[in-house]
């Protein structure tokens, strides 16, 4: 019998994942955790198969998260089920560590599959990511083409609370850093993406996004 641990804050989202999976699993035992201290406490008390992590979760920690997980179940399956963008965010948490990254927008057709696939060995990300990975030559490629790609996941992390919004002292709080920090990765954002301000970052991502997308190399006036 497999055994997933179910890492989300909306009881709402819990139970509609939960039943698909009952659904499809009649046998698995799915445990909820709704904090990232939860998370841990469970894991340390039991073996589980597979964690499905949201990643914006109460105690969250973002790249971190995976490492702390293993570090407690080094072998256990890591799907990051989450509403971040999947082209700015996919690879990254794959080379962070997690077998599989799936959008909260997902039919329950791709849900069924992504955990299907991540609790037999494999690896899942969608079609859209696996466009942007043919080969390594293309991701190299890619890679000099795109700052986005060459940001850390650090870097990554600050550049999506810039675009919620987000404050320097709002951001230090959050990730329980010095203001000071903040600032010397928001000017490392800005000089590897070539912006000058917010506005100016958020015109670049959105770019990035259409290109990724299949739109071209559209011009922001």
């Amino acid at each position: 019998m497999k055994t997933v641990l179910l890492v989300e804050d909306h009881s709402i989202v819990r139970m509609g994942v939960r039943l698909l999976i009952e659904d499809f699993l009649p046998s698995v035992t799915v445990i909820e955790a709704a904090t990232f201290s939860e998370t841990l406490k469970l894991l340390q008390s039991r073996f589980f198969d597979l964690v499905i992590l949201d990643i914006k979760i109460p105690g969250g920690e973002a790249f971190n998260m995976i490492g702390k997980i293993r570090d407690i179940q080094s072998k256990v399956k890591i799907l990051v089920f989450s509403s971040q963008d999947e082209e700015l965010y996919a690879i990254h948490y794959v080379k962070a560590g997690a077998n599989g990254f799936l959008p909260k927008d997902t039919s329950n057709e791709e849900l069924e599959k992504a955990i299907t696939s991540v609790l037999a060995g494999g690896t899942y990300i969608s079609n859209v990511i696996q466009d942007q990975l043919v080969n390594n030559t293309l991701l190299e490629r890619e890679s000099k083409e795109s700052p986005l790609e060459i940001l850390s996941n650090r870097e990554l992390e600050i550049m999506d609370m810039l675009l919620t919004g987000k404050w320097t002292k709002d951001i230090a709080i959050d990730l329980n850093i010095k203001e000071s920090t903040v600032s010397t990765y928001k000017a490392r954002i800005f000089e590897k993406l070539e912006v000058t301000n917010i506005l100016e970052l958020f015109k670049k991502v959105e770019i990035y996004k259409r290109r990724k997308a299949g739109f071209g190399n559209p011009t922001v006036d």
